[in-house]
């Protein structure tokens, strides 16, 4: 025993060492998260729908302080998509009142930790009640240059693309871009995330695989991480999980 106890202490020395290694090396730049399952969570426990919407907003409040925590740069949330506006009413207007709820709440520690509010999407065709509040929190955190917390609302990735590509055509038309000069850097420009870089990691929850017309021009070479958790269940412990897997990944961009 006596000689085997140091050996083990040694070993899990050294399993520390490189997890704490692991830590601090290779962190995602930007990760962005198919939030899925509200509903089912909800539906689990014989809930309506909006309690799973209402615990889900717990989860962003988890990941927020995860990816800060981490030092991730830019954490990009898919919170309404242009084909979410064929749930029900009811179930719509209570997802129009969450970010004002929200930030109501969790805006001071926000602000306290230096996270930029930013957003992706049709904008214009939200609800007047919930551009005030989201338009409140953009203003009030534009001027922080930590995080930057972007949410991906009245957003859909085909809709974004074709939108550029009217633009793009507007502006060959007017003699302010030439055809010639258009390349992928041009292009990206005419996109929602212009002046962001593209995702590092993508994370979805609930167990499905498809990305949901979310970030499709802007995933191409992004590492993809599922898991079965259900949004309202996700914690800082599964962030971790991710980022860890992550960390571990050797990212070659079509090369070997």
């Amino acid at each position: 025993m006596s000689i085997r106890l140091p050996f083990i202490k040694n070993k899990q020395k050294t399993s520390n060492d490189k997890q704490m290694e692991m830590e601090t090396e290779n962190i995602p730049n930007h990760v962005a998260i198919i939030m899925d399952g509200n509903g089912r969570w909800a539906k689990k426990r014989a809930l309506p729908r909006i309690a799973g919407h209402k615990e889900g907003v717990n989860s962003v409040v988890k990941v927020v302080r995860a990816a800060y925590k981490s030092n991730i740069k830019v954490l990009t949330l898919y919170a309404f998509s242009t084909e979410n506006w064929k749930r029900p009413k009811p179930e719509i207007e209570y997802l129009m009142k969450l970010p004002k709820e929200f930030l109501h709440i969790h805006l001071p520690e926000l602000m306290e930790k230096n996270v930029r509010i930013q957003t992706i999407g049709d904008f214009e065709s939200l609800p007047t009640h919930t551009k005030k509040a989201v338009q409140y929190a953009i203003d009030k955190t534009k001027g922080n240059d930590g995080l930057l917390l972007n949410f991906a609302l009245n957003y859909g990735s085909r809709d974004e693309i074709m939108q550029a590509i009217k633009q793009i055509m507007t502006d060959i038309d007017g003699s302010k871009l030439s055809i010639d000069s258009l390349d992928e850097q041009i292009f990206s420009k005419y996109l929602y995330t212009q002046g962001l870089s593209d995702p590092d990691l993508l994370i979805r929850t609930s167990g499905e695989q498809r990305l949901s017309n979310f970030l499709l021009w802007q995933l191409a070479y992004t590492e993809f991480w599922f898991t079965d958790v259900l949004w309202p269940d996700f914690s800082e412990e599964v962030f971790q999980e991710a980022i860890q897997e992550y960390q571990q990944r050797q990212r070659r961009y079509g090369g070997i």
